[in-house]
């Protein structure tokens, strides 16, 4: 039998949106170890037991599960049963919502190192967490513009300060922040993660924002076939999921907009009080991002599968599929972006 020490997640896994490795939970059956948690196109939550190039994959519901392990010890299964029941609610599977959910568990996950996006990830975000570092940097190093590849270099950089004057203004950020000087590479560990898991979601939105406006196209297109100009409950259906997804990428690109202007505040008015403010509100909306961004990535990574370019479909296949699987779970989709929103989380 398989070990629990020897099961870890791959990066695929670590980071993506809609899995879940169990092998990252602490429980007592070691045939659900093996498992992992998914989200379909639907946005429901099934428990995948295994998947091969071969054979498929095999999902079953929570409802279900009890069935394939009826040998099981049933004080431990149960006890499994509810992890995974409270697991399987969350509305996105990336490492930060399951560090909040799991923390919601009293399962200890802040040193856990399979709840960390993956070193190839890290890498690829280089780019936009700049846009984080850079006014950290600068405030420390004035205009010197130095190449940091990531929290951990700034965090080493920032300990053992090059320049007098660097030292000079990381001693008056560290009375800003109130925070001892030796506590200015802890306050830049917090700040990188923070802004990596922006970095991470803002890096999501970049890619589902221009597949989403080429989809819309692609309705548009649609709605001009005599179809669906001959079929006035056809046009209004095509016509809620284009009202629907523009709402919705509206509403979240605007969070981000948020975001950012919460940052540059902070580095016009440093002070320990605002760093918090900004960390407040940057993870109490990693479950809602993360969830309406997974719905997104969901349902247009199919719309792709299945339709590889603009053209591809007749009309009736194209009504088919947005009414059999872009509505599916829309609204859900919806309704956490409107109540994220409305009450800014």
């Amino acid at each position: 039998m398989t070990d629990q020490a020897e099961l870890v997640p791959t990066d695929k896994e670590r980071d993506s949106l809609h899995i879940l490795p169990l092998c990252i939970v602490p429980l007592e059956t070691p045939g659900l170890r093996r498992a992992r948690l998914v989200k379909n196109n639907r946005i429901e939550t099934m428990i995948e037991l295994f998947k091969a190039s071969g054979s498929g994959s095999g999902q079953v519901t929570l409802r279900d599960l009890p069935g394939f392990f009826p040998t099981a010890n049933e004080a431990a299964f149960k006890s499994d049963i509810h992890k995974i029941g409270a697991l399987a609610r969350i509305p996105s599977f990336d490492v930060y919502s399951c560090r909040i959910s799991l923390r919601a568990l009293g399962i200890q996950v802040d040193e856990h190192t399979h709840l960390q996006l993956s070193d190839t990830k890290k890498s690829e975000l280089t780019e936009r967490m700049k846009a984080f570092t850079a006014p950290l940097i600068k405030n420390v190093y004035g205009q010197d513009t130095k190449d940091v590849a990531d929290a951990g270099d700034l965090s080493a950089m920032l300990r053992n300060p090059d320049k007098e004057e660097a030292l000079r203004r990381l001693t008056m950020l560290a009375e800003k922040l109130n925070v001892s000087l030796e506590d200015i590479p802890r306050f830049v560990e917090d700040y990188g993660d923070v802004f990596l898991s922006l970095a991470f979601f803002q890096d999501k939105l970049d890619e589902v924002v221009p597949t989403l406006n080429t989809f819309l196209g692609w309705v548009a297109d649609l709605r001009q076939s005599w179809q669906v100009r001959n079929d006035r409950s056809q046009d209004r259906i095509l016509d809620t999921i284009v009202a629907d997804l523009s709402d919705i990428s509206g509403s979240i690109t605007g969070r981000f907009e948020s975001f950012e202007r919460k940052t540059q505040d902070f580095w016009t008015d440093i002070s320990a009080e605002r760093f918090k403010e900004v960390r407040d509100l940057v993870t109490a909306h990693h479950v809602t991002v993360g969830g309406v961004l997974c719905g997104l990535t969901l349902k247009l990574d199919l719309w792709q599968e299945r339709f590889p370019d603009r053209n591809s479909g007749g009309p009736q296949q194209r009504i088919e599929f947005c009414i059999s699987e872009i509505m599916p779970g829309l609204d859900h989709i919806k309704r956490l972006e409107a109540r994220a929103a409305k009450s800014g989380n």
